[in-house]
């Protein structure tokens, strides 16, 4: 029988491979989302799902916003691709500007990607070609942090500090190290905000520079907040400390801001936040509301001149993606730009973050919890693992969670909270009040 008469193949769960899942697990018993709008997912039974989670860190905006899908429709229908490679389209450089004029002074250049995983590997890419182009070529050492999370490409991967991301895929890039972690809860249990203690962590790095020296060292990349390995702010002084040691030896610092970008803190980004600017900054996530994937990398005017030296003629960095600056992605972030900015979302996550803080707070002394951690519009709840165990507590709690209408995000035994930054002060009540339900009903 020809192919194009063979009967349609079955509908079934085999052929996805899921990313980041227990498939056999989920196969099982699946979850599934069929649509969304606002601050509400649909299953597929009927039940309405509170998004405490914004999808996965990204639906900043809400779902379904009406403003966003119609820029996304019109740009299909007048141009649904053009290439980036010697050639452009308008939205591309009017949404770089428009981004460029919201992030930290000094970063007024745009690379588009199309992840945070490629918006990191870009960024790595970019800070050893700049020190290249000074005539600095021995800086090749990039310095991650343990604990950190840096998108799944093999550059993201080596810098990256989380053990299961990183211990199937072999050796990684060569030359990289890593900062300690800043996770003490013995002195900083239960924060609120900034914890009191660790700035000194940050002299870390000056032990890694004794140990390689300076001459070889390209860049440190951290997450100022870090997200996906249980959402662990940093010591009050530690990125301002790890700021001035950069400085001293020459060393670019890059801030990873996949998550914490675009009003999750209540600012634009953590660096205005925190008062530290970092020579490059990585993004995606909410640029685009989680609508159609897109990432952007910001960096200094410093770095991209280094390499406006050559022939006009000759390409200055060789590097890109097919996709970069997609005409739908940057219609949908215009639009997404525009929600933000007209709904004041990133103040009203400031707002909505307190509240998050007190509610979460309060979940102290309820079964198996053993630490919370809150910043901005971010919360993390720590469950005592289950002896021989672990992650099973943390993922009882998300499905029953699902079950009960409300979906939450699970990294290790930590619950991780991120709603959408339009979620109303009724729904964080909800969104804790099911939470302490789910606690005591989990063994």
């Amino acid at each position: 029988m020809p192919a194009s008469a063979a009967p349609a193949p079955t509908n079934n769960l085999d052929a996805f491979w899921m990313p980041f899942t227990p498939n056999r697990q989920y196969k099982a018993a699946p979850r599934m989302l069929v649509s969304a709008k606002d601050m509400h997912y649909r299953a597929a039974d009927g039940h309405e799902v509170l998004d405490g989670a914004a999808g996965l860190w990204c639906v900043n905006a809400g779902h379904g916003r009406e403003k966003i899908v119609e820029a996304v429709r019109a740009q299909v229908a007048e141009l649904d691709f053009a290439p980036n490679f010697n050639m452009g389209h308008p939205k591309a450089f009017e949404f770089a500007s428009r981004l460029t004029a919201l992030a930290p002074k000094g970063l007024d250049r745009v690379f588009f990607t199309n992840s945070g995983s490629e918006s990191v590997d870009t960024a790595l890419k970019i800070a050893l070609a700049y020190h290249r182009a000074r005539g600095d070529a021995g800086r090749t050492r990039l310095i991650g942090r343990e604990r950190g999370y840096h998108g799944v490409g093999f550059g993201g991967l080596s810098v990256g500090g989380m053990v299961a991301n990183r211990k199937a895929f072999g050796l990684g890039l060569n030359g990289v190290d890593h900062l300690r972690h800043t996770h003490d809860p013995a002195r900083n249990g239960f924060s609120r905000g900034l914890p009191e203690h660790g700035a000194e962590l940050a002299d870390d790095l000056e032990r890694l520079v004794a140990l390689h020296d300076a001459s070889t060292i390209a860049a440190v990349i951290v997450e100022p907040v870090a997200g996906s390995t249980g959402v662990l702010p940093p010591p009050k002084g530690y990125l301002e400390r790890l700021r001035a040691i950069c400085d001293r030896h020459g060393i670019l610092l890059i801030f990873d801001e996949v998550i914490t970008g675009f009003g999750r803190l209540g600012a634009a980004f953590a660096s205005e936040l925190f008062g530290v600017t970092p020579d490059i900054i990585t993004t995606a996530k909410a640029v685009t509301n989680g609508v159609v994937p897109m990432g952007a990398v910001f960096a200094s005017s410093k770095i991209y001149d280094a390499f406006m030296s050559g022939p006009e003629h000759v390409i200055e960095l060789f590097h890109g993606y097919t996709y970069s600056g997609h005409p739908m992605a940057c219609a949908a972030g215009l639009a997404t730009l525009d929600i933000y900015q007209e709904e004041g979302l990133f103040e009203r996550a400031a707002v909505m973050g307190e509240r998050l803080a007190d509610g979460l707070h309060a979940l102290k002394g309820l079964p198996h919890v053993i630490d919370v951690r809150t910043v901005g519009l971010v919360g993390a709840v720590e469950l005592e693992p289950i002896e021989g165990a672990p992650t099973r507590r943390a993922y009882a709690a998300f499905t029953k969670a699902f079950d009960d209408g409300l979906l939450l995000r699970t990294t290790g035994d930590t619950i991780a909270l991120s709603p959408p930054l339009i979620i109303s002060e009724a729904q964080v009540d909800e969104l804790v009040g099911k939470l302490a339900d789910v606690l005591k009903a989990i063994d």
